[in-house]
C-alpha cells in the first residue's frame, strides 16, 4: 500500500510569521504544484514526511497526497529545507506526478561485494559516484542501483556503463564517469609530533648559523679602529 499523507489546505498571507505558526502548532508549510494544476499551500506532518525521506526509496517515494475538498494525487517529495542548528524539517516542495509520464531523477548507487584488489592486494575501494541520473516511468523508478564490485583488481575502474541496464530504464550521467576504482594506499601525512620534531631542527639550524654572521659584521668596526689607532700614532 502507498504512503498516504493527509495534507491540510492553508490560507490568508504566507510569509515568516505565518510559516512560524505552523510549526509551533506541529506542523510544517509545504506547497504542491505540477501536474497542470495550480500550486496550493498546505501544512503536513514532519513525522510523516521523515519516515518517507528515510525510507528505502527516501525522496523517489511515491505516495498519495489527501487534500480535503480536492482529488488525490499521486505525488514525490522533490525539495526539502532543514533548520541548521536543530536540523528539523521546516519547509517541503511536493510534486503531482502522473504514472503515465517518464521522470528524471537520481537513485544511489549501492556497490556489492569485496573487491579482489582489497582482499589480495591491499588497496583502498574508492566509491567516487554516490547517485546517477536516469529517466523511467514513476513505476520504474529503483530504489537504488547495484553494482558488483568483487571482480574489481588494484587500479581496475567501474563505469556508469558497467551498471546494469535495462529497457526500463535510461541512464542519462556520462557513460564513461567512473562510479568506482580500487587504489593503492597513499603515503600517511606526517603526524603532529613528526611535524612539530621538524620545526625545531629547523629552528636549531638557523640558530646555529647566527654567530658566523655575527662575527663577520664584527671584522669591520675591528678594523676601522686600527685604522683609527694608526692615524693617531702618524699625528
Amino acid at each position: 500500500m502507498p504512503e498516504v499523507v493527509v495534507a491540510k489546505a492553508r490560507e490568508g498571507k504566507f510569509n515568516k510569521n505565518a510559516a512560524r505558526r505552523v510549526r509551533v502548532a506541529g506542523k510544517i508549510p509545504a506547497v504542491i504544484y505540477g501536474s497542470g494544476h495550480d500550486p496550493v499551500a498546505v501544512e503536513v506532518d514532519p513525522k510523516q514526511i521523515s519516515r518517507i525521506l528515510f525510507s528505502e526509496t527516501g525522496h523517489n517515494t511515491i505516495f498519495d497526497v489527501e487534500i480535503p475538498g480536492k482529488d488525490t494525487s499521486k505525488a514525490m517529495i522533490v525539495d526539502w529545507q532543514r533548520e541548521p542548528i536543530k536540523d528539523q524539517l521546516i519547509h517541503i516542495d511536493l510534486k503531482r506526478i502522473a504514472l503515465d509520464k517518464v521522470l528524471r531523477v537520481k537513485v544511489r548507487v549501492k556497490l556489492l561485494g569485496i573487491p579482489v584488489g582489497v582482499k589480495n592486494s591491499g588497496g583502498i575501494l574508492d566509491q567516487v559516484l554516490r547517485e546517477v541520473e536516469i529517466e523511467c516511468l514513476p513505476a520504474n523508478i529503483p530504489a537504488h542501483v547495484d553494482l558488483d564490485v568483487s571482480a574489481l583488481e588494484m587500479h581496475g575502474v567501474l563505469r556508469v556503463s558497467d551498471l546494469p541496464h535495462s529497457e526500463s530504464i535510461k541512464f542519462l550521467t556520462a557513460a564513461d564517469a567512473t562510479v568506482a576504482h580500487v587504489v593503492s594506499i597513499r603515503e600517511e601525512a606526517p603526524t603532529a609530533a613528526e611535524t612539530e620534531a621538524a620545526a625545531v631542527a629547523a629552528a636549531t639550524a638557523a640558530t646555529a648559523a647566527e654567530p658566523e654572521v655575527a662575527k663577520k659584521g664584527k671584522a669591520e668596526p675591528e678594523a676601522g679602529a686600527k685604522k683609527d689607532g694608526g692615524a693617531g700614532a702618524k699625528k
